[in-house]
C-alpha cells in the first residue's frame, strides 16, 4: 500500500498585499507567491499548492513571524470563510493598500505611468455595514443543508453561517437568523434544487429575500408569515431573467434590481459623481438645459439628481426592475432607455457629460468604439474594478485624459474597492 507524500513546506517573508488579498512574497527560486491571510512583514511558512512556471499560490501553515500591519481577525469563521479577505490587517493599513490596487491596475494594465494615488474615502461602519448580502445553500445528502458563504480557495464549498457573519447589518441578519429557523428540514419550504442563492437586503418597509435557483411555480408556502422581519418575497426560477413577485408588497423596483450594500457611503460617492458630473453653466442669463447620459444607471440615482437641476438626462439600463425603480415619480427630465448599453448608447451621442457605471466586467465590447467615435467634453467611470477600470481607460485614452481620480470604500475587511475617474477630452478630438 503507497501513500502519498505530503507536500513540502517552505519560509517565506511577505512583502505586500495583491490585489486579490492575497500576501505577496518570494519563493526560494525567485517566483512570486500568493498566500491568503497574510500581512506585509509576516514570516510565514507555507504550502505551494498551486505552482506555476512563473508564480504559485500557497496555503498558510504557519506564522513564524508577525508583521507590524497586523490584526487578530475579528470574525471566528475568518481562517477558512472567503466572505472577506483583508481583516487580519488595520483598516488604515486597507484603506492604503486598497488605493495601491487602483494606482497599480492604471499603471500596469492602463499604461499610465504617472497615474495619481487617489484618496480612498473611508466607511464609517466597518462591521455591520452591509443592508444587502447574498448567501448560498446546499443541500447535500441524507437531507443536511449548508447555507453561507463560499469556502476560502474551496469556491464549490459553503462555510455553514448562523449569526457569526459581522457583515450584515442587525436587521439584516436577524432575517436570516429566522429564515433558518422556518425552511424545515432539509429546507423544504424554499423551492427545489441542489443549490440556491438566497439575496437578502434591506429596503423601507423592512427586509426582502429574492431566492434564485430551482424550477417555476414556487409560492413560498406562508413562509412569509413565519418570518415576521421580511416585508416581501421573490423568486427567479433557473434559466429566467426576471423576479417574479410570490409573497409580501414590495418597494418599487424590488427584487432584483441592483442596489449599493454600504448606503452611507453610496450616498458619498453619488455625491461625489453628482459634483464632478455637473457641467459649468453660464453666470449671465437662462441656462439651458445639459446633455447626460447615464450609461448602466441603475435605479438612476445619479441621473435623478443631476434632472431635479436642470439638466437633460437619459438613462440606459437593461435591468427591468431597476428601469421601473427609475421612472417611479421621476423628474421630469429624466427619460430612461430599457435595454443594454451598446445597443442604444449611440443615439444619444454626442452628450455633454457621460455617466458610465458598468458591472465588474466593465464596458461591453462596442461601448469603448462607439464612445470614442463622439466623445463628450467629460466621461465619469464609477468602476467596481480596478482591472477593468484600467483595461477601459486605456481603450479610451486616444481621445481623453484622466484628469480625477477618487475610491471609496464601501466593502470594509475585503478586497473590493470603488473608485470614480473622471477623464476629459483631449485636445483636437
Amino acid at each position: 500500500m503507497s501513500t502519498q507524500t505530503p507536500p513540502a513546506t517552505v519560509d517565506v517573508e511577505i512583502r505586500a498585499v495583491a490585489s486579490g488579498g492575497d500576501g505577496v512574497g518570494e519563493l526560494p527560486d525567485g517566483r512570486v507567491v500568493f498566500v491568503p491571510r497574510t500581512a506585509p512583514g509576516d514570516r510565514v511558512r507555507v504550502r505551494v499548492d498551486q505552482d506555476r512556471s512563473s508564480w504559485a499560490r500557497a496555503a498558510l501553515v504557519e506564522i513564524l513571524g508577525e508583521g507590524d500591519a497586523r490584526v487578530e481577525p475579528p470574525c471566528p469563521l475568518y481562517a477558512r470563510c472567503g466572505g472577506c479577505q483583508l481583516q487580519h490587517l488595520p483598516y488604515a493599513s486597507q484603506l492604503e493598500w486598497k488605493g495601491r490596487f487602483v494606482t497599480d491596475a492604471l499603471e500596469r494594465i492602463g499604461k499610465l505611468p504617472d497615474a495619481p494615488d487617489p484618496d480612498v474615502v473611508p466607511s464609517p461602519r466597518i462591521e455591520r455595514y452591509r443592508s444587502r448580502m447574498t448567501f448560498t445553500l446546499r443541500r447535500l445528502r441524507g437531507g443536511r443543508v449548508v447555507a453561507g458563504l463560499h469556502a476560502l480557495d474551496r469556491p464549490g464549498h459553503v462555510v455553514d453561517i448562523h449569526d457569526e457573519c459581522l457583515l450584515p447589518r442587525s436587521g439584516l441578519l436577524r432575517s436570516w437568523v429566522e429564515l433558518r429557523d422556518q425552511w424545515g428540514g432539509g429546507a423544504h419550504r424554499l423551492p427545489d434544487g441542489g443549490r440556491l442563492r438566497l439575496h437578502l437586503r434591506t429596503v423601507g418597509s423592512g427586509v426582502e429575500l429574492l431566492v434564485e435557483g430551482g424550477a417555476p411555480g414556487w409560492r413560498s408556502g406562508g413562509l412569509l408569515d413565519d418570518v415576521p422581519s421580511l416585508a416581501a418575497v421573490w423568486h427567479r426560477p433557473t434559466g429566467d431573467h426576471r423576479a417574479a413577485l410570490v409573497a409580501g408588497v414590495s418597494d418599487p423596483g424590488g427584487g432584483d434590481a441592483f442596489e449599493q450594500v454600504n448606503p452611507e457611503v453610496a450616498d458619498a460617492l453619488y455625491d461625489h459623481v453628482v459634483r464632478v458630473s455637473a457641467a459649468e453653466r453660464p453666470s449671465e442669463g437662462t441656462p439651458s438645459p445639459r446633455a447626460v447620459v447615464e450609461a448602466y444607471c441603475g435605479a438612476a440615482t445619479v441621473g435623478r439628481r443631476l434632472a431635479a437641476r436642470g439638466d437633460r438626462v437619459v438613462g440606459i439600463e437593461r435591468n427591468a426592475s431597476a428601469v421601473e425603480a427609475a421612472r417611479h415619480e421621476a423628474p421630469s427630465g429624466l427619460q430612461v432607455v430599457e435595454g443594454p448599453v451598446e445597443q442604444h448608447l449611440a443615439a444619444h451621442l454626442p452628450c455633454d457629460t457621460l455617466i458610465v457605471n458598468p458591472p465588474r466586467t466593465g464596458l461591453d465590447d462596442p461601448v469603448p468604439d462607439i464612445v470614442r467615435s463622439a466623445p463628450p467634453p467629460k466621461l465619469v467611470y464609477v468602476s467596481c474594478d480596478p482591472a477593468t477600470l484600467a483595461r477601459d481607460v486605456a481603450l479610451l485614452k486616444s481621445r481623453f485624459r484622466l484628469t480625477g481620480l477618487r475610491s471609496f470604500d464601501l466593502f470594509p475587511h475585503t478586497a473590493h474597492v470603488e473608485t470614480v475617474a473622471v477623464l476629459s477630452r483631449g485636445e483636437g478630438a
